[in-house]
């Protein structure tokens, strides 16, 4: 049995941002126009008029400032409101690849790597351009790296669940280098026209090697143990997929893109990612006085404050539970890579940390590090 560890990360950027304000003025253009153009409807009662929003409100309710996304300039048309990206050919490199070559190569190099070195990639990632071939098998060919591919989507939990799959192959000896990547272009999924959630997402992509610890050749985090459960829930939903042309009802519908019950969410999420993450320090024979870092799913400002508080029995210290949400918003499986990524350099040795992600499914998945 070989011991794992995280010997590198890296993070692709989109150059476009969308400030809360541009949001706001976008969507209460959009939502005059809605009200102008079934004024007899809301007046009779049939349908509910669209109420502006605001800054303030989604500051507060969430936490986020911003957010990164790869087309902004549609998004924030009010006749269109979602990203259109340019066509690609077969023979071009499909977005999703593109924006992970970029985090690959930067976590590479910090793990001393060559692409050539890697023997498995994993993009682990929400939504998927396509369903076949896989984006990890284009990914692994643009890279130039060996071994083999596979694409796998547990929501925002998609990361943690997919360095679990990379820690178990290398213990177990069937690989020796592994790439973890995760591309999210969440604006794709998200609803801009709707009030209770147009701020949420963000686009950006993460990547992190995993090898044997005893052939790192810098410092590193060894991975000690994994966890990951799941329990369904309809609660965060999304019904689109290849299916769609097959229904007889093919208009754009509602519960085709991004949807969530955030009440319900809330209450029935927090409890469950505290558990899982207290039981799995007991499993690991480790306590909470253990931690000097919380790296979370960055979905919601409170429920982070939330969780961090009730893992750590106290207010976390500043640092300790880092955010990063309030400038890229939620980025699906990526946050918890992107806090890692930005908020590890000053770990010494022997310091621990969990990464922990959760969301749709109901699905959370943590790792337990220690800085070598």
């Amino acid at each position: 049995m070989h011991q794992p560890a995280i010997t590198g990360s890296g993070v692709f950027t989109p150059n476009q941002i969308i400030t809360n304000d541009e949001l706001v003025v976008a969507f209460n253009a959009y939502a005059d126009k809605f009200n102008a153009e079934n004024a007899e409807a809301i007046a009779s009662g049939d349908i509910e008029a669209i109420a502006h929003s605001s800054a303030d409100f989604i500051l507060s309710a969430s936490g986020i400032e911003q957010r990164y996304v790869m087309e902004k300039e549609s998004i924030l048309n009010p006749d269109i409101m979602f990203p259109k990206l340019r066509s690609r050919s077969d023979d071009e490199p499909g977005i999703m690849a593109e924006m992970a070559i970029d985090a690959c190569n930067k976590a590479l190099a910090q793990a001393g790597r060559t692409a050539e070195e890697v023997d498995l990639v994993i993009c682990a990632a929400s939504n998927h351009e396509r369903a076949y071939p896989a984006i990890a098998v284009e990914i692994q060919d643009l890279l130039g790296a060996g071994g083999f591919a596979f694409d796998m989507n547990v929501a925002c939990s998609s990361a943690t669940f997919g360095l679990q799959a990379a820690a178990d192959m290398i213990r177990a000896g069937s690989v020796k280098c592994a790439l973890v990547v995760n591309p999210e272009i969440c604006s794709g999924h998200l609803e801009w026209r709707d009030r209770d959630c147009h701020f949420i997402f963000g686009d950006v992509c993460t990547a992190t090697v995993i090898e044997r610890a005893e052939e790192a050749k810098g410092a590193h985090f060894l991975v000690h143990s994994t966890k990951c459960a799941t329990q369904f829930s309809n609660n965060i939903r999304n019904n689109n997929g290849y299916l769609r042309r097959s229904h007889t009802d093919m208009e754009d519908r509602r519960d085709m893109q991004f949807m969530q019950n955030g009440r319900k969410v809330f209450k029935e999420v927090l409890p469950l990612v505290v558990n899982h993450i207290q039981g799995h320090l007991a499993d690991a024979g480790a306590s909470a006085d253990d931690l000097k870092r919380l790296w979370l799913h960055q979905a919601n400002k409170s429920m982070n404050d939330f969780i961090g508080r009730k893992v750590l029995g106290r207010v976390p210290v500043e640092g300790e539970q880092p955010n990063i949400l309030q400038d890229y918003a939620n980025t699906s499986s990526a946050g918890s890579i992107i806090a890692f990524s930005k908020y590890s350099d000053d770990m010494q040795p022997g310091d621990k940390g969990v990464i922990c992600s959760f969301g749709a499914g109901y699905s959370v998945g943590s790792v337990l590090v220690e800085r070598a």
